[in-house]
């Protein structure tokens, strides 16, 4: 056996902070990260032996938890067959009619490989229908690593304190706009300004990436109407939420059409894969039918089509709305634990997702998320690691529950709450 730490001292030596995304170091919170041996359901097993009920999910996708039967057959039976062609396959007809099905603002699908090829190839679409150039993000929002997206972005960045990034020409991000979460007068604004050179709005509809932050009410539906005023395309980012608000996305929940959708890995059971899609008179743009180009040698893998298949058929099956009240109970009980130590807590749930944040304002934005305090929850984290639970290892990410989590999970969840003192 090998332990994480003598893992983690090998990996510096070959991987940059020994890591193959940042926040995975858990520097933020004071620590070595911990190297998983396998997982199965709501738990995980890292190679020192320690066994872990987990919250993370693979940052979201593992609802159904993980190691699930259905996946793992199809996944299995996928790979017999051959694991890559970089030819059509009949799985990328019936996952994208899958999708569709599902949600209903998505008349059409385009497969890639992952969140970010997801949002840069929506937001490319999206200049390539419009003629435009200039693009309005989120302060505190993250839709993946593509340059023009990493001005003011959450979760890795914030946890880092980073702002922007250095190799990303000044250039690229001159068309991207900002404004605050949830500010729809700021907005107004940037668009009364720059409302004829803007191309779309790309949002978290319900926001992951600085801790979980809902939409206050009216904001979503003052995005549609001002894309629709000005021409504008609306592009909701639903790499963490897609099927986890509602099996249809985050659109049916509040009532909003979006022209663009993107999602990342839960479409492929926890595989690397994405999708973007959306109204079919925009996604006909997309080449060989269209002129805006985007291509991808192992998009519509096999393996990753027929676990996606299998994971949103069972999705379709489970109860969202029973899910949703379990992991509301247990967020509750959590605040009310740790309020019951003294700590000051502000609880943002929606869904089988949820955010403690140890604050005493509403969390409403990228700035009042900031002024959680974030030695806490470093000691926090480390706390729930030794008691033999797994959470984000960042103050700025996410609790995921699953359907595999049980009551026996949350039991000797909140008991580790408890015994936390600071």
């Amino acid at each position: 056996m090998t332990s994480s730490s003598e893992l983690f001292k090998q990996a510096q030596n070959v991987l940059p902070g020994g890591v193959n995304s940042p926040v995975r170091a858990c520097k933020s919170v004071g620590c070595d990260p911990l190297f998983i041996e396998k997982a199965a359901g709501s738990r995980m097993w890292s190679t020192d032996g320690q066994e872990l009920i987990d919250y993370v999910m693979s940052w979201g996708p593992m609802m159904l938890g993980h190691g699930y039967e259905d996946i793992k057959k199809a996944a299995h039976k996928a790979v017999d067959m051959g694991a890559s062609f970089g030819a059509p396959c009949p799985d990328e007809i019936t996952l994208a009619e899958e999708i569709i099905k599902m949600v209903p603002s998505i008349e059409m699908v385009r497969m890639v490989n992952s969140g970010t090829e997801a949002t840069m190839s929506a937001l490319r679409l999206a200049r390539g229908v419009t003629g435009r150039d200039k693009v309005l993000k989120f302060e505190g929002c993250y839709h993946g690593h593509s340059d023009c997206f990493l001005a003011s972005a959450g979760s890795g960045l914030a946890t880092f304190s980073i702002p922007g990034t250095p190799g990303v020409p000044e250039g690229t991000v001159k068309d991207t706009l900002l404004a605050p979460y949830n500010d729809l007068e700021a907005v107004k604004a940037v668009f009364a300004k720059e409302g004829k050179n803007i191309a779309a709005i790309i949002v978290e509809p319900v926001a992951g990436n600085m801790g979980l932050v809902l939409p206050a009410e009216g904001f979503l539906q003052g995005l549609r109407d001002l894309c629709d005023e000005y021409g504008a395309l609306l592009i909701f980012d639903e790499v963490i939420t897609g099927f986890r608000v509602t099996s249809g996305g985050v659109g049916p929940r509040f009532g909003i059409d979006a022209d663009l959708t993107t999602m990342g890995k839960i479409i492929g059971g926890g595989f690397p894969v994405g999708c973007y899609g959306g109204k079919k008179k925009y996604m006909s743009r997309i080449s060989p039918c269209g002129d805006v180009y985007q291509a991808g040698t192992l998009s519509g893998n096999p393996v990753a089509m027929a676990a996606g298949i299998a994971t949103l058929r069972a999705l379709q099956k489970h109860d969202y709305d029973a899910l949703e009240a379990r992991t509301i109970k247990l967020a509750e009980d959590m605040k009310s634990a740790l309020e019951a130590n003294g700590f000051k807590i502000v609880l943002n749930h929606i869904a089988s997702i949820f955010t403690l944040f140890f604050a005493e304002q509403p969390v409403t934005d990228f700035e009042s998320a900031k002024k959680g305090d974030a030695d806490i929850y470093s000691s926090f984290y480390r706390h729930m690691r030794e008691k033999g639970i797994n959470l984000a290892p960042s103050s700025f990410e996410c609790t995921f529950t699953s359907f595999a989590h049980s009551e026996e999970d949350y039991e000797a969840t909140l008991e580790a709450v408890k015994s936390f003192k600071g």
